[in-house]
């Protein structure tokens, strides 16, 4: 069923609760098509769990989720769905190349298609020198890099990345600051969770802050009228004196 075209994701009105902490707490958001969107958030903050139930890994209690115009339980629209969790599972016997021809299959790409989109995926991500090498010897920076391009492997529409830029060095969150502004020309939505504020500030056009399950606040970069650390440390004052941080 066709939704609403206009935005890439829309959320309204999300709970769920889990071993009876409420995890999502009546979370509420818009992302327009072809944005760069960051989701900050303290560690447990709920920023995780908002990504898996989008992408339908944990089922939400109450609410509805609007992915490119279509609810989230049509199977169709997770083919135009990119992903990379922050601990991506990798089979450290498979190479890069057959990493990536591993997680094709989820996509049902066409062999032609497939060595067309390897190619141009691994150049893309700095890896066309390690396609043949084993995952087992590759760095952690290479393998934030082989996680990034599998999620983009399929070509899709929506991109959600968890912590993309964790434990990188300055050239590796560069790296992948203009990779997602690349995207972005390309036409490309991303979603990234993230808790570093520079990278927000450097490459968003919109950010939301959730904290303790519940959204302190939503805006556009532009808008900005004070420095974004200003504004992040405030929201976590509101939520201490509401006593709801644990």
């Amino acid at each position: 069923m066709i939704l609403n075209m206009n935005y890439a994701l829309r959320i309204k009105n999300v709970s769920k609760t889990i071993k009876k902490q409420k995890v999502l707490d009546q979370i509420s958001l818009e992302i327009r098509k072809g944005e760069i969107f960051g989701f900050l958030g303290h560690n447990g903050a709920g920023k995780t769990t908002t990504m898996k139930s989008i992408l339908s890994v944990v089922k939400i209690d109450t609410g509805t989720i609007e992915v490119l115009g279509w609810s989230i339980t049509d199977r169709e629209i997770r083919k135009k769905i990119g992903f990379m969790p922050e601990n991506t599972y990798l089979y450290k016997h498979l190479s890069g190349e057959e990493f990536l021809s591993f997680n094709a299959g989820f996509y049902s790409l066409e062999n032609q298609l497939l060595e067309k989109r390897k190619t141009e995926i691994l150049e893309k991500v700095w890896l066309t020198h390690a396609r043949e090498k084993k995952l087992s010897k590759y760095s952690k920076w290479m393998l934030q890099r082989i996680g990034i391009a599998q999620a983009l492997l399929h070509n899709p529409e929506l991109i959600f990345l968890d912590e993309p830029m964790s434990g990188l060095d300055p050239m590796g969150r560069k790296m992948v600051k203009d990779l997602l502004l690349e995207l972005k020309s390309e036409g490309k939505t991303i979603f990234f969770n993230t808790h570093i504020l520079s990278d927000v500030e450097a490459i968003c056009d919109s950010f939301a802050i959730i904290a303790s399950g519940k959204i302190r606040r939503k805006w556009y970069i532009h808008e900005l009228d004070e420095p974004l650390e200003s504004i992040f440390m405030e929201s976590m004052k509101d939520m201490k004196r509401n006593s709801e941080y644990t």
